[in-house]
């Protein structure tokens, strides 16, 4: 696994494992995303501000960003968090949705 996707309720964020320092701890940073711009998601009138029916279209751009801060996840019963308590899980890929209708 080289990625450790942050899982905040409905959207997720994309991490980078920069190093291994034990099974049950590793050092992450977090990654930059641009949404990739002419993909209609689908935005229809409706509630507080709106709908987007087609959310599940979206695309992002996802690069390393090296001035991001290096911090540790630990594996404890309930899976890999932060010391703030943040959900996060491994991948090979890196993972960014927004969820527009929260």
């Amino acid at each position: 696994m080289k990625y450790a996707n942050l899982h905040g309720y409905t959207d997720i964020h994309p991490h980078e494992i920069t190093r291994k320092v034990s099974a049950k701890c590793l050092e992450v940073r977090a990654m930059q995303s641009e949404r990739v711009e002419g993909i209609d998601l689908g935005f229809k009138a409706g509630g507080f501000f709106g709908h987007c029916s087609d959310q599940h279209w979206q695309q992002w751009t996802i690069t390393s960003d090296n001035s991001a801060p290096i911090f540790r996840i630990r594996l404890g019963v309930s899976g890999w968090k932060s010391a703030d308590g943040q959900r996060f899980q491994l991948s090979d890929k890196p993972s960014k949705f927004y969820d527009y209708n929260f």
